[in-house]
């Protein structure tokens, strides 16, 4: 079938290893995508799946592929922020493993009117969620030399942020910037000539921050991870494949914490914090793609993915 969405799923093999995908359970994907894991899962179980996106479109096609499970998986348009909620909704208490996969999927990325890529002249959207009202354009267009600066820095840890916010906010003065080339074109003419021959495009960065800004990224992560925490039953697992170093310490971070029995200052003599062990981290480092999947899929070559498991 061909249905025009397609998005390569990555660390396939480790992801269903990794999560103990090989009994009768009951499993979310919080990022069903084009569905490349979710159908895996499927077929690899006798299972029952939760597939979550926050992308209409997403949750068409992965309709569409996995149609042939029958009753044996629901979709629901969310945010996997809202886990919590969702499983409440359909009665569900406990799952055996959540999986999350952080990247933009390939369809999202080429699709130009999805605004995600400087590669091909589109209006400045990146909505995950093309109902909600937040978009790159307002962002861009709207936002205070001094927020940009902040999302620009923090969310794309580019070290040319002032430059950026300055030119950006000075030459929406004159007209507003309207497409991704436009964009493109600002923040590389903001660069030091040494830094425009990079390897990667000088605008990548600030693309990676601003869609991150728009779509809340980093927060529904911290929170998606206490609502799987919460939702899975003991000895489930939780795997979250990550795309940038930002990303991938987040995640790094709160499974260290949640595996911490103690988070009390080091000169209180006595534990006093009453921190309950949530995780036992699975993986010391996070999984990497072989080069032989990198050579069929260059999309998966920044992929990381850590597992923890409740206890």
């Amino acid at each position: 079938m061909d249905t025009g969405f397609y998005h390569e799923p990555v660390l396939l093999k480790d992801v269903i290893d990794s999560l103990c995908i090989n009994k009768k359970g009951i499993y979310v994907d919080g990022t069903v995508g084009g569905a490349g894991h979710a159908q895996a899962i499927l077929q690899d179980t006798k299972g029952f799946l939760i597939g979550i996106d926050r992308d209409e479109e997403a949750l068409s096609i992965a309709a569409q592929k996995l149609a042939r499970f029958g009753s044996r998986k629901i979709l629901v348009k969310g945010n996997f922020a809202d886990l919590s909620d969702i499983l409440t909704k359909l009665n569900i208490e406990k799952v055996d493993a959540v999986l999350l996969d952080l990247g933009v999927s390939s369809h999202q990325l080429d699709a130009a009117e999805r605004g995600f890529s400087f590669s091909k002249e589109a209006p400045l959207d990146m909505r995950m969620d093309r109902c909600q009202r937040l978009t790159a354009y307002e962002i861009v267009n709207s936002f205070s030399q001094r927020e940009l600066e902040r999302i620009i820095r923090d969310y794309g840890e580019e070290r040319m942020a002032v430059r950026i916010a300055r030119t950006i906010t000075q030459t929406r003065k004159s007209s507003p910037v309207e497409t991704t080339v436009e964009l493109a074109a600002i923040v590389a003419g903001a660069m030091p000539p040494p830094l425009r021959r990079q390897q990667i495009h000088p605008a990548t960065r600030t693309f990676q921050a601003i869609r991150i800004a728009v779509n809340n990224e980093l927060d529904n992560v911290k929170k998606a991870i206490e609502a799987g925490i919460a939702a899975l039953k003991v000895g489930g697992r939780m795997g979250i494949i990550s795309f940038h170093s930002l990303e991938d310490r987040l995640v790094k971070n709160e499974f260290r914490n949640a595996q911490k029995s103690c988070v009390c200052p080091p000169d209180v003599p006595v534990c006093v914090c009453n921190k309950e062990v949530k995780l036992r981290v699975v993986t010391r480092k996070a999984i990497m793609p072989q080069q032989e999947e990198i050579n069929l899929n260059p999309r998966a070559r920044s992929a990381r993915l850590r597992v923890a498991e409740r206890v």
